[in-house]
């Protein structure tokens, strides 16, 4: 049979290797065991993302598309010198 070998934290490594005696499974078991679970899925068997932040924008955010929206608290600049100086005060 084909073997397969990877590194790993140590730590990592006993953490998992507890989770799985506690399973009753040897940690051969658990690879064997997802191994099978991806060939089942045709892919891997759980959700892969990358978390974004929140999608609903915060009430300070809400408020200040509010205002421009009704044309409140806008700043007019002239020229982008202008903006930098006062963005700098």
């Amino acid at each position: 049979m084909p073997m397969i070998r990877t590194r790993i934290q140590p730590e990592l490594k006993s953490d998992v290797e507890e989770v799985f005696k506690r399973l009753g499974l040897s940690t051969n078991d658990a690879i064997v065991l997802f191994f099978h679970q991806v060939r089942l899925h045709k892919g891997l068997p759980f959700e892969v993302k990358i978390p974004l932040r929140s999608k609903t924008p915060n009430a300070t955010t809400l408020k200040t598309f509010r205002d421009t929206d009704a044309g409140k608290n806008l700043v007019e600049y002239h020229s982008l010198d202008e903006m930098f100086a006062a963005l700098e005060s």
